[in-house]
């Protein structure tokens, strides 16, 4: 898979029709990125993911769709993700993972098939233990032609680092690694913009709501952010630069 900057449900997005920002936590910030100091021994084997901004509950469908634009090829598809917790774990670094299946169709075919692997510790930060991915390339037909497995990843395996996909210190100006995989193409990163949002959506009206934004140092010119409401997790990624993406959350779990 070519380098993207979100591992969690492919930067499903929802369509803000009011943002406003509420007075924000200002603690001092710090420098980064910060590498996350990974131990086993900090994580409970079989521990639920239920940090609020990243809860992953077994049996949860994602499902978002919408529009993204290539601005390499120029092209324009009609998008659909989806995002399921699974039931199944294994042993990623020592520690019980929790695998999310994020399959992405392109007008109506997989284009993408992805395996992510979580887990939370018991401060209550969800990590990002690494990734199995092909990315489809077809020809004018439909046929597979061509698997991309470019940005796999797994802890502890090629020096590779594991890193927060959701901490809990929401600390504006907080700059930590997703992933620090650099053998893999695998360097994903996130800053903390905002920490109390108010946004208004097709979906209700969210409020403490989280927004980062995400880069990696593979495609420095290439930047989104990200909001994140309690209780549901992500619900909107937004192409700064690099192409332009529209894609909606349809559902809540």
């Amino acid at each position: 898979m070519s380098p993207r900057l979100s591992p969690a449900w492919s930067c499903a997005a929802v369509f803000m029709v009011g943002v406003s920002l509420l007075p924000a936590l200002t603690k001092t910030a710090r420098a980064g990125p910060v590498t996350p100091t990974f131990s086993p021994s900090n994580f409970t084997p079989g521990a639920l993911i239920d940090n609020p901004y990243s809860p992953m509950v077994p049996g949860t469908l994602f499902r978002s769709s919408g529009v993204v634009h290539d601005p390499d090829t120029g092209e324009t598809t009609n998008e659909v993700d989806l995002n399921f917790v699974t039931f199944q774990t294994e042993v990623v670094a020592g520690v019980t993972a929790r695998r999310v299946s994020d399959r992405v169709f392109d007008d109506g075919l997989l284009t993408e098939d992805t395996t992510d692997l979580f887990a939370q510790d018991k401060a209550g930060n969800v990590w990002y233990l690494g990734e199995r991915t092909a990315e489809f390339t077809r020809d004018d037909t439909g046929k597979i032609i061509s698997t991309d497995t470019t940005g796999s990843w797994m802890a502890g395996v090629h020096g590779a680092k594991p890193g927060f996909i959701m901490p809990v210190d929401h600390t504006v100006g907080f700059n930590y690694r997703e992933e620090f995989a650099p053998n893999d193409q695998a360097v994903d990163q996130a800053t903390v913009v905002a920490n109390d949002l108010t946004v208004d959506t097709k979906l209700g009206h969210f409020t403490h709501v989280l927004k980062t934004r995400n880069s990696s140092d593979l495609e420095p010119g290439a930047t989104e952010q990200k909001f994140y409401a309690p209780g549901v997790g992500l619900i909107e990624a937004l192409a700064l630069n690099g192409g332009s993406e529209d894609v909606k959350l349809d559902s809540v779990p």
